[in-house]
């Protein structure tokens, strides 16, 4: 079999995986539909009571406190620090620090590809991939920088490339594979095996700022030690992008916006799978609700003025949708949300992670809900989803295109039950696991079809959020990052029961 046979036959093993975790998915967010839809009386009840662990009849049980002191864990289950900051790399830099959203995708015979980003400004110098005062920058060929910083304050965000072998446990190598990007905070992966990598800042070009920021990049998950040409994908927009997810029906691309009057977007591009080729970017609009809050934080949007409806929105209430097409995408002045909502699309209280399954994009909103502990939504596209929003010409209104159907599906207001969901993903054997981002302990909380709830694991070491939860593609490992203490952690145990 010649390299690009292998090439492929990843590429289709990266496509199966990607559709079997999108179907699982669905089975995840139900359980935690069905759990939450009394209230969530059944949620961490041992908890409530003072118990370690959760609740569920297929839970893991109780956590058993690590003489670690780092991260708690049912009996059966260890982990593994496999990556921590100032390691040196296999290029010869070190690993950076704040490890924030990944992926974990099919590799050749039978590895673990995980790409990780890294939510890095150019001032956090000590997290720094080109390690102390950033002297290993000279070590990499400077075209690949996407901000070079004129050389005295590169921007230090973008994503490594880490090679796993989940039958020995041991990380193989890892490397630095975008680089010169700001404060990487989350993506998601494509159906056609890479990672989209979202700069969640909106820098301006200025004084040592060669490039504006705010943009999705895309990373390849390879095993080739290499820097990516960090090419911005400007038609996506420019904002403080969060999460995205992609319907492999269409290739249709959602995004999140991590601002309390954020919007949703929808990015229809021109050939599924090129995103680089452009295409439409459009913001989610409630028919016949128009500049709609949906946050339901008691006062509108905050400090923001109010152009729509703001009344309550109860769970389980489903919305008709449009999409509005935006102009002007690259949004010099940072105004594409405040554009997007004059012209009808509905603020959401920051959205942040994102997740694609059963026909539907999953999201959260963590400061939504009248106690801003957060809400998960449900976008259910219709059938003609992949057919974009027109423009009507300069200085006249975007014209709408009728789009699927929207649903608010959970919001707990209690932080015993979810405090300010951040990341989300799926086992693949349909379990949803939930990385908290609250004021601490933070817990990655799991939720079984059936709606039992557990506490997974807790983070016994600081108050920092755990970020980027993912499983490898056998099922073996899941890999979550506690994120102010600079460690990626690979979790091995009898996940599948």
């Amino acid at each position: 079999m010649n390299a690009n046979q292998t090439q492929q036959q990843d590429l289709d093993v990266s496509r199966r995986a990607f559709l079997r975790r999108s179907a699982a998915f669905s089975l995840g967010f139900a359980g935690l539909h069905m759990a939450m839809g009394s209230g969530g009386s059944r949620l961490f009840a041992a908890e409530v009571n003072g118990a370690a662990g959760g609740l569920g009849k297929g839970g893991f049980g109780p956590l058993v406190k690590d003489p670690r002191g780092i991260f708690d864990l049912p009996k059966g289950f260890t982990y593994e620090i496999i990556s921590r900051a100032g390691q040196k790399m296999d290029d010869g830099l070190v690993v950076p620090g704040r490890a924030d959203g990944m992926a974990a995708f099919a590799g050749p015979d039978g590895l673990t590809i995980i790409v990780c980003n890294y939510e890095l400004g150019p001032e956090m110098v000590q997290f720094s991939s080109f390690g102390k005062g950033n002297e290993g920058l000279a070590k990499i060929d400077a075209a690949k920088l996407f901000d070079r910083g004129r050389g005295i304050a590169p921007s230090l965000g973008g994503t490594t490339t880490l090679v796993y072998d989940t039958k020995t446990g041991k990380l193989l190598k890892q490397w630095l594979s975008l680089a010169g990007t700001n404060r990487n905070c989350a993506g998601g992966p494509t159906p056609w095996g890479s990672w989209l990598s979202c700069e969640e800042d909106v820098a301006v070009r200025g004084g040592n700022r060669e490039q504006s920021h705010g943009y999705v990049f895309e990373v390849p998950a390879t095993t080739k030690v290499e820097l990516v040409d960090a090419v911005p994908i400007k038609a996506m927009g420019r904002f403080n992008h969060e999460a995205v997810c992609i319907d492999p029906r269409t290739g249709v691309v959602y995004l999140t916006e991590d601002r309390v009057d954020g919007l949703i977007y929808r990015f229809v591009p021109k050939e599924r799978g090129k995103l680089l080729m452009g295409g439409s970017l459009e913001a989610l609009v409630i028919t016949g609700s128009p500049s709609r809050d949906t946050g339901n934080l008691g006062k509108p949007s905050n400090e923001f003025p109010v152009l729509g409806d703001t009344k309550a929105i109860a769970i389980g209430t489903k919305f008709e949708c449009e999409w509005v097409a935006m102009d002007d995408v690259e949004s010099p002045k940072d105004d594409l949300r405040h554009r997007g909502y004059q012209s009808g699309a509905a603020r959401f209280a920051r959205g942040e992670g994102m997740w694609w399954g059963h026909d539907s994009a999953y999201f959260a909103c963590t400061s939504g809900g009248t106690a801003l502990m957060g809400q998960l939504w449900r976008y259910t596209p219709s059938t003609d989803e992949s057919a974009p929003a027109t423009l009507a010409g300069e200085g006249v209104k975007a014209m709408n295109t009728k789009g699927g159907t929207l649903e608010l599906f959970v919001e707990p207001n209690d932080s015993k039950v979810v405090q300010n969901a951040d990341n989300v993903t799926v086992s693949p054997s349909g379990e949803l696991f939930v990385c908290e981002d609250g004021e601490g302990p933070n817990r990655l909380l799991r939720v079984e079809p059936n709606g039992d709830v557990t506490t997974f694991a807790r983070n016994a070491l600081s108050a920092s959020e755990l970020a980027g939860a993912c499983f490898s593609p056998d099922g073996t490992t899941l890999f979550v990052n506690i994120q102010t203490d600079h460690l990626t952690l690979a979790v091995r145990g009898p996940f599948g029961g």
